[in-house]
């Protein structure tokens, strides 16, 4: 962590805060975050069955259960309103 740190402030990435030393910045998993939610969001606008790839991204990132991995879907908003959007559809395609 501290390592990442200092390449974020080489880069400037990070600004020197007064009591830290190396400044506030991204954190390793911020890119983790990022990077799901980022493929999340452009698996539903493909179309793609999410359900089908996310446990293929779960093992990607590490997650032991899928489950773990879903979270990301309600922890942000664009990517909830996208689920939701396709849960409609296919409610409406069954009845």
């Amino acid at each position: 962590m501290y390592n990442f740190a200092i390449i974020c402030r080489a880069v400037g990435v990070r600004r020197p805060g007064p009591r830290h030393r190396v400044g506030r910045g991204p954190r390793p998993h911020d890119l983790r975050h990022r990077f799901v939610v980022k493929t999340l969001v452009r698996w539903y606008r493909e179309g793609r069955d999410v359900d089908r790839e996310l446990p293929k991204l779960s093992t990607y990132i590490g997650h032991t259960h899928v489950a773990d991995t879903y979270w990301y879907i309600e922890a942000v908003p664009e990517l909830l309103r996208l689920a939701t959007q396709r849960a409609v559809r296919r409610a409406k395609r069954a009845s």
